[in-house]
């Protein structure tokens, strides 16, 4: 395989982060290049995704999703509106995509060329990590995540990982440096994709709300998320796993699960990935149809994708995920 793309000069690559865990991305290099994969030093695997057009975002039934979902409460569907409305978008560039999330080992090795410090871990505030301990305060068993504690770092979430899983505990700001160290050690364009970029990497092709089908069963093979695996952790959420075990209660290696139509693994579930556009509620009712990109501003970043601890209903290629649908008034 290439170890850059074949031709430097006009080529401009992304790379894409999960919410505690990243994936890597970019645009075309130029428009004769039309070698399927290059391979970076730090051994990520980029794949050509080629410009196309696409239906982005969900004319969501909430009586179908009922149905595929019967668990769920309905009031979670009504947080669906901003996926609405669906609508043509035609992306007029190739661009260049991460096959596969970015590991451990990837991420440790450019903090240890790059100097730099982990978000959480300069401002003394920690990471997310997971707790098995019960609740000593209703001798319960706890929600089992402690948030922004300082044991917690990229390095250690809580529960094992190896240098082949996706790193996470990272944050918009990490992912942007290490776009910027990338940038400059290539001399190429590094950055976050847009959500249009993700979405339409992750659907490949595909309309469903599901790869290949409507119903949350097509995920078995196709993504890590919250199953019987993750249910013996989280009894209490029972009702929302998946049926099946795939041998994984936490994070998975990437690759280890089946790959899209455009050869991309991990596309859903696993990882939450950052994009580099800012949220807003209204942004396919008021956005351009062509290349689209998120807001000038915001107040928080979009997610795409899924992890290992989340429902069905969350892990789709249409869903749009921010902490809070709206930040907090005083």
């Amino acid at each position: 395989m290439n170890k850059l793309p074949p031709s430097r000069s006009a080529a401009r690559v992304l790379i894409a982060w999960a919410l505690a865990a990243a994936a890597m991305s970019g645009p075309a290099a130029a428009a004769d290049d039309t070698a399927p994969r290059w391979t970076h030093p730090l051994g990520m695997v980029f794949v050509r995704i080629p410009a196309g057009e696409f239906w982005m975002g969900s004319d969501l039934d909430p009586a179908a999703l009922a149905r595929a979902l019967p668990t769920m409460e309905a009031q979670r569907f009504a947080e669906l509106v901003d996926e609405q409305p669906r609508h043509r978008v035609r992306l007029t560039r190739p661009y260049w995509l991460g096959q596969q999330e970015v590991t451990v080992g990837q991420f440790r090795r450019f903090l240890a060329a790059s100097g730099h410090r982990p978000e959480s871990v300069a401002d003394g505030t920690g990471g997310y990590g997971y707790r098995a301990d019960d609740d000593p305060a209703t001798n319960r068993r706890a929600d089992a995540f402690a948030g922004r504690d300082p044991r917690y770092s990229w390095a250690d979430p809580g529960f094992p990982q190896g240098d082949d899983h996706p790193v996470v505990n990272v944050s918009w700001n990490d992912a942007q440096a290490m776009a910027r160290w990338l940038s400059a050690q290539d001399g190429l364009r590094y950055r976050l994709p847009t959500e249009a970029e993700c979405e339409y990497a992750c659907r490949a092709g595909d309309n469903h709300l599901y790869p290949g089908a409507d119903h949350p069963s097509a995920l078995q093979g196709q993504a890590n998320l919250f199953d019987q695996d993750s249910a013996a952790r989280w009894p209490q959420w029972r009702a929302h796993a998946m049926p099946w075990r795939d041998g994984f209660a936490f994070t998975a290696p990437v690759g280890r699960f089946a790959p899209n139509a455009f050869g991309l693994h991990d596309m859903l579930g696993n990882a939450w990935e950052w994009t580099g556009d800012w949220y807003a509620e209204d942004a396919y009712a008021q956005g351009p149809r062509t290349d689209p990109r998120g807001a000038d501003d915001g107040w928080v970043r979009v997610r795409r994708g899924g992890s290992w601890h989340g429902w069905a209903l969350y892990t789709r290629c249409g869903y749009r995920n921010v902490k809070s649908r709206r930040p907090a008034t005083r």
